[in-house]
């Protein structure tokens, strides 16, 4: 009777699990919080400004870096504030990878608001933290606090800690 308790419980915990991942998932993003405030620092093959709408284009190769924090992409368009000096917005796309201590996602394309320090990453999201791993259609990172939200048909695995 016990043993068919434990079971039935263990079987409804994995129901309700994939319930909620398959409706969206909230995720500690312990390795991906970050300093928004911390200098940003830009590197590409190549730059294209536009002074008409105050963007700037990198292409090939393009590496942002903000303290501990890496995003890599084909492009990143830049937008910037009003005061044409300070970073509003960062556009990635192409093989988009955001990587901070032991946390990595990868998407088509993200967009970074430095000022709210939200990062939001769609399409084919693949998110790993050590060996584990979540898919799903969006990813939106709040920096600050380091949590996160899947969204878009969650797919987890993971492995189980040793006894």
């Amino acid at each position: 009777m016990l043993i068919r308790n434990i079971a039935y419980s263990a079987a409804l915990l994995v129901a309700l699990a994939q319930t909620a991942l398959a409706q969206g998932a909230e995720v500690a993003f312990g390795g991906l919080k970050a300093d928004p405030t911390a200098q940003v620092e830009v590197n590409a093959d190549t730059l294209t400004v536009n002074q008409g709408d105050g963007t700037a284009m990198f292409s090939g190769n393009v590496v942002v870096s903000q303290g501990a924090m890496k995003l890599s992409a084909n492009e990143v368009r830049v937008a910037y504030g009003a005061d044409k000096t300070s970073i509003e917005t960062l556009y990635a796309t192409g093989k988009v990878l955001l990587v901070n201590a032991t946390d990595a996602a990868q998407a088509d394309s993200a967009v970074y608001t430095i000022a709210s320090g939200e990062v939001v990453m769609t399409g084919n999201v693949l998110l790993t933290q050590g060996q584990a791993a979540m898919s799903a259609g969006k990813l939106v990172i709040d920096l600050k606090t380091g949590m996160g939200r899947m969204e878009g048909r969650v797919k987890t695995t993971f492995v189980p800690g040793k006894k």
